[in-house]
């Protein structure tokens, strides 16, 4: 209800003078019923003592007040007292630094909700120095998007407790990064896709009546084989690299991405980098469990000259991967309803994936083969130079070049 409110209000807000909005909320308001008023202020940033005035001036009737129209005094545009925002230009970073760690909900929704209250909220931003209502906070948080939501049910199993101190760990470590220009990446593989004339999910324009046909069944085809795509995203420069392998995700093949991707694109964007900051899901080929992955990012550490520091997200939380939502979801969109009919469509389809936040996406076909089940003996583990975090060394942990 609120939301819709806000909505009109953005809408409207710069074709209406200040009669004209009063007016209109007051309108609002009355239409909503009991507790419309409140609503309709916390949706508009409206005072409640300007909303009863307009609701007096629309009850006595626009027919008695239309003899005083020309008469009324009318303030210019930006008079009055300046929005809080204003006289305060840091206040909208600090509640953003407040609430983003414990973002909740799904991360692809424009409607996010924090479960903290807008007056711990308006309490935690006073101590800061910043003097703001709860309400104010409010009115804040559906300016950026969030909104107040029901529990929904959705996930099973059992949450780990750390679960969201990793979040704000994560969180801290990738804002550190950022501010001493060191590159943070964002890595995942996308699932093993056919190749051939198979039918993909989502529709494109054709002429009516006539769809493009695919296969009934979806059996691997043994000469064009499968694509499989291994993504890393730069979440400080919005761009991405993928690499199209031709037979198996495993820690090589996860680490050979990460070491082209800096060749074509990390080492010319971060020169003086000295570090790198990788995040990534808890499984798979670049799970925290697998051997072969510390031995790989070692090697990778070795190649590139930098201390490679690992922090994967908790067990069941691999959609809060920012290169799920920010890159892949963007790639399937671009080819929903397209056949991958071959090596050169799924790499053209990824490369071309576009955004209008500007996001761009670089893909090469990965030739090489992968061997699966490579056993990694204790002596070679013991050579990966690992310093394991204090929290959650099995998380957390950085690999540095070993010494020559």
């Amino acid at each position: 209800m609120a939301l819709a409110v806000a909505k009109k209000f953005r809408k409207l807000s710069s074709m209406m003078n200040e009669k004209l909005k009063r007016r209109w909320a007051a309108c609002e308001a009355l239409a909503l019923g009991r507790g419309g008023l409140s609503a309709v202020a916390d949706a508009t940033g409206i005072s409640r003592a300007t909303i009863r005035k307009g609701i007096r001036e629309v009850e006595q009737g626009f027919g008695d007040l239309a003899s005083r129209i020309a008469g009324e005094r009318i303030r210019q545009p930006g008079a009055g007292r300046p929005q809080l925002t204003a006289q305060d230009p840091g206040l909208v970073l600090a509640l953003n630094r407040l609430i983003e760690p414990a973002t909740r909900g799904e991360p692809t929704s424009p409607l996010l909700w924090t479960s903290k209250s807008t007056r711990k909220l308006a309490k935690q931003l006073q101590r800061q120095g910043h003097q703001v209502s709860y309400r104010t906070v409010a009115r804040l948080l559906q300016d950026l998007g969030y909104s107040l939501q029901a529990n929904r049910k959705t996930r099973e199993g059992k949450q780990h407790p750390d679960r969201d101190a990793q979040f704000e760990y994560i969180n801290k470590k990738v804002r550190s990064f950022q501010r001493r220009g060191q590159p943070v990446i964002s890595v995942d593989a996308k699932k093993r896709e056919l190749l051939g004339d198979f039918k993909q999910a989502g529709r494109e324009w054709q002429p009516t009546g006539k769809p493009e046909s695919v296969r009934t069944h979806d059996f691997k085809d043994k000469e064009l084989g499968v694509g499989i795509p291994y993504g890393v995203y730069d979440a400080t420069q919005n761009n991405g690299w993928v690499s199209v392998g031709i037979d198996h995700n495993t820690a090589e093949f996860a680490t050979a991405t990460i070491r082209r991707w800096w060749q074509r694109m990390g080492s010319t964007t971060y020169p003086e980098a000295t570090e790198l900051l990788i995040t990534a899901d808890g499984g798979g080929s670049n799970g925290t469990r697998a051997r072969l992955w510390k031995v790989s990012v070692q090697q990778l550490a070795e190649e590139l000259g930098l201390k490679i520091m690992i922090c994967h997200f908790p067990p069941g939380t691999s959609k809060w991967n920012k290169i799920e939502h920010r890159m892949f979801c963007h790639i399937t969109e671009n080819w929903r309803g397209r056949p991958l009919v071959s090596q050169a469509v799924i790499v053209n389809l990824i490369a071309n994936t576009r955004t209008a936040t500007g996001l761009t996406i670089n893909a090469e076909l990965d030739k090489n083969n992968y061997e699966l089940g490579i056993k990694v003996t204790d002596e070679a583990f013991a050579n990966v130079n690992m310093i394991r975090h204090s929290f959650h060394g099995e998380w957390n942990y950085t690999i540095a070049p070993n010494a020559k």
